[in-house]
């Protein structure tokens, strides 16, 4: 039995890691510390300076952004500044119209915006906002969270400096997990506590259902559900768990303006984390109580795994969730810890090393690669079936096999990620 203390830890760790997000979390989060910057300044900017990290600017220069209907850094930094209000968090532009984005376009053609790449930073999320107006300047930069503020100043004036203890900080928030810790959570956890968890049911089923209504990115959610989809793959419950994932993720790399829940920092993490253990919970009809056990399950599996990997890398995000989602699957099936254990060393074992080339429409594929072999990965571990520590970078401790990957993830895949960026900036236009 977890200790209480350890428990209410564990429940606030949750809770900071998975929140409602509008429109893919980098250029939202680039849009907060835009909004900030404003705020501080106490008008609107006549000029915006923006340095970024190389992982942010390469997640945001191809999605939609949310109600604008128009991609990339520019119109989100422009609304950020226009009608961007930072207590909504990554719900920041959530006040925007089709007058403001008007304003928004006309901000962007005066030339008011500069964005550039911050070098020699270790930081892979990093984000530094310079604005100026009526002869003052105001400078707001987020860094190791996608709503971590750690340094304003407003003419030279130094008001919030958290450079140098934001290490210090997140060390004090960090709660010490193992893949055992996170299954005994999920299993004993009184259900008043984690029952939270249902809103990212809610919230990511419904922007699923929306989307269903739409034609959005490259439609693969509508797509599996139609006749030439299903004559091939069957109306069945993998299918269902694809379509309403790739919805969701359709839905908000277009930029629809629909609220999904995120994890630790990513709205697709958020849904791949919640819409598979969802869709398979529907149709095996699990009640309430086994639900908000494998959502938690889910949802701090991926958290336990990002904690060694960042929050940003080379290595897609879907691994993370789809991984948690793969666990979440297996509780349902009738698996304990061991063959949830199993069910993540198949995972890790299949797909380490899908890149992340930055968010966009297309991330819906993924997403349909890291649910379907979640699936997978659940009903081999429930047969006893499972890659072993004589196979590639799998260890008989699945906690090893997990720091494997990630660090892979971390630090394999730097040249990876700095090569993937040198090919999405260079491309001709």
């Amino acid at each position: 039995m977890i200790p209480t203390s350890e428990r209410e830890q564990i429940v606030a760790l949750i809770k900071r890691e998975v929140v409602p997000a509008i429109g893919c979390t980098e250029p939202i989060a680039v849009a907060l510390c835009v909004a900030k910057a404003t705020e501080i300044l106490g008008s609107k900017p006549e000029r915006i300076l923006v340095k970024l990290s190389a992982n942010i600017l390469k997640n945001a220069m191809g999605v939609g952004i949310p109600g604008t209907g128009m991609i990339g850094l520019p119109i989100a930094i422009a609304l950020g500044a226009l009608v961007g209000r930072s207590d909504y968090q990554l719900e920041v532009l959530k006040d925007s119209d089709e007058q403001a984005v008007e304003r928004g376009k006309r901000f962007i053609e005066e030339g008011r915006i500069d964005i550039s790449l911050k070098k020699d930073i270790e930081e892979k999320l990093y984000i530094e906002v310079e604005v100026v107006g009526e002869g003052h300047k105001a400078v707001a930069i987020i860094a190791g969270g996608h709503t971590n503020f750690v340094f304003e100043s407003c003419d030279g004036e130094i008001l919030l400096d958290h450079r140098k203890a934001a290490d210090t900080e997140q060390e004090e928030q960090h709660v010490d997990l193992t893949l055992r810790k996170v299954f005994d959570f999920a299993m004993t956890a009184p259900l008043d506590e984690i029952r939270f968890i249902l809103e990212a049911k809610r919230l990511n089923k419904a922007a699923a259902e929306e989307s269903f209504k739409h034609q959005y990115g490259h439609c693969i959610g509508n797509t599996l559900r139609q006749g030439r989809a299903m004559n091939i793959a069957g109306n069945d419950i993998l299918t269902h768990i694809m379509s309403y994932t790739c919805a969701a993720c359709d839905a908000r790399m277009a930029g629809a303006k629909i609220p999904v829940m995120s994890n630790s920092g990513s709205g697709n993490q958020g849904i791949a984390a919640t819409l598979p253990v969802v869709v398979y919970a529907e149709e095996v009809g699990a009640d309430e109580e086994h639900l908000i056990r494998a959502l938690t399950l889910s949802h701090l599996t991926a958290i336990y795994i990002k904690q060694s990997l960042g929050r940003l890398s080379a290595l897609c995000g879907c691994v993370v969730a789809a991984t948690g989602s793969s666990s979440g699957i297996t509780y349902l099936m009738g698996g304990g810890y061991e063959q949830i254990a199993s069910a993540v060393k198949n995972m890790i074992a299949n797909i380490t090393g899908m890149i992340c080339d930055g968010a966009k429409p297309s991330c819906s594929l993924k997403l349909t690669t890291g649910v379907s072999t979640a699936v997978l990965s659940a009903v081999m571990a429930m047969e006893n079936h499972y890659v072993t520590s004589v196979e590639g970078i799998i260890d008989d401790d699945v906690d090893q096999s997990i720091r494997n990957m990630t660090l892979i993830g971390r630090e394999g895949m730097n040249e990876t990620d700095r090569l993937i960026l040198q090919i999405m900036t260079s491309k001709s236009k």
